[in-house]
């Protein structure tokens, strides 16, 4: 059983001393655990870069490749909206906060939210919560004194 954990997670089989420590029924796979190592879809990795030639579309390598983008563009924008605050600045920070959330939480549902009805509610709340998220910093951003400026009063505190 030990053998086929490694052999699944893509680690080397142990040889020699460490086989025998193993025992030898463990280094050959029964005809049931085959059949089923065989029938066993490969594993996902959700967080990597989709590969070409895997079945995967160019809306979904643009999505991955957005995701990234909106990441780094936060890494900009936090320093540069300490240094230069305004109107512009909060709204920027407004949707980019928005979306990074979005696309985060949107993450969070793939993976842990099952069954149709159950995937499609969570994904009305996410729409309906990034919607109201939204429009709350923009209407902070407007009648109040932005987000930058309300960062800054609580640094002050």
């Amino acid at each position: 059983m030990a053998a086929l954990v490694l052999l699944r997670a893509g680690l080397p089989r142990p040889r020699g001393a460490q086989m025998a420590l193993l025992g030898r029924s463990l280094g050959r796979r029964p005809a049931v655990l085959a059949a089923v190592a065989d029938r066993s879809a490969p594993v996902r990795q959700s967080h990597s870069p989709p590969q070409q030639g895997h079945g995967t579309s160019k809306a979904a390598s643009l999505h991955w490749t957005g995701e990234r983008a909106v990441s780094v563009l936060l890494l900009g924008l936090l320093p540069a909206a300490y240094l230069y605050p305004g109107p512009a600045m909060d709204y920027s920070l407004a949707a980019a906060l928005t979306l990074h959330g979005h696309w985060g939480l949107g993450q969070v549902i793939t993976d842990y939210i099952h069954g149709d009805t159950s995937i499609k509610l969570a994904n009305t709340g996410l729409y309906v919560l990034s919607a109201v998220t939204f429009a709350g910093l923009c209407y902070f951003n407007y009648y109040d004194v932005g987000i930058c400026k309300a960062v800054a009063m609580l640094w002050s505190l």
